[in-house]
């Protein structure tokens, strides 16, 4: 999947080796109301629509591996299905990595002593649980063939900024490893979460509970900040090595793909780039990855 400033597309190889593409639009919320447009409220705003893009994605390319209807159109997930599975993952991604560290570094917090040591635990938690809900999800067959994807992803997009031909031959070449991957991103918010919630302190457990849910927008909308900053600087030495843990966490998240898997990414990059092109974007990455 690829998106880009007004559109994005899915490429997916269906049943009979084919490959399909579905194209959409993007209305940006941020183009219709300038408020949205601000710094930190604009990473809010970009973390839903991403949101909601992933899902139609994954719908889309769920529905395609399915016979046609009497039609011959396939009908994608409804919207009331996709919010719902959009609240039911967001749930349990905030109990998973939010409030079960707080909840287990509550217990030891008399023998803590302080809140600097609380905060550093529930970081530590909080990062190792997801470390390890990524390597979990590395044991599974389907989804190391979903990561493979995520790496085809990265090499079409840095093949084509690299300005080279935009071929399965050549974007093999490339690394896996980019500094705008959604996976860098989340790293961020678990970095990030000990300094948001660290002028809370310790107050009675259902405030941190409360604090940890009400606190995700705020830590979501930072993250995006530092993730844009870091992509517009990455050429400074100092900028890639703080963002270097981000992007060795992406071995975990990206698998080397063949070059199948290559010209299915390249092929959704294709459908983006006939319909828009970097110079006609305002901004400095017309082409993100959305993962």
């Amino acid at each position: 999947m690829m998106r880009g400033v007004a559109t994005w597309s899915v490429a997916v190889r269906g049943p009979g080796g084919e490959i399909d593409v579905s194209t959409r639009s993007i209305e940006p919320w941020g183009r219709r109301h300038p408020m949205l447009r601000r710094p930190v409220i604009r990473g809010m705003v970009a973390l839903a629509e991403s949101l909601g893009i992933g899902f139609r994605a994954l719908s889309i390319s769920a529905d395609a591996q399915l016979e046609d209807g009497e039609s011959g159109e396939r009908d994608e997930i409804g919207g009331f299905a996709r919010v719902m599975t959009i609240l039911v993952s967001m749930l349990a991604a905030i109990t998973l990595f939010f409030l079960i560290p707080v909840g287990l570094t509550s217990l030891f917090k008399e023998q803590l002593g302080s809140a600097l040591l609380f905060w550093l635990v529930e970081g530590v938690l909080r990062t190792a649980i997801f470390i390890g809900y990524i390597l979990f999800l590395g044991q599974i067959k389907d989804l190391r063939r979903v990561f493979e994807y995520h790496g085809a992803e990265h090499k079409a997009i840095s093949c084509f900024e690299a300005g080279d031909e935009l071929i399965p031959s050549r974007a093999t070449l490339y690394s896996r490893l980019h500094p705008r991957c959604g996976t860098s991103f989340l790293l961020i918010v678990m970095v990030l979460a000990i300094f948001v919630f660290a002028p809370i302190g310790l107050p009675a457990w259902y405030w941190l509970l409360l604090s940890r849910v009400l606190g995700i927008p705020l830590i979501a909308g930072l993250s995006y900040e530092v993730i844009r900053w870091a992509g517009r600087n990455h050429d400074r030495k100092w900028v890639r090595t703080v963002m270097w843990p981000g992007l060795m966490l992406q071995n975990l998240t990206t698998g080397e793909p063949d070059e199948s898997q290559l010209e299915v990414a390249i092929a959704a990059l294709r459908a983006v780039l006939a319909i828009e092109r970097p110079e006609d974007s305002a901004g400095p990455e017309p082409i993100e990855i959305v993962a």
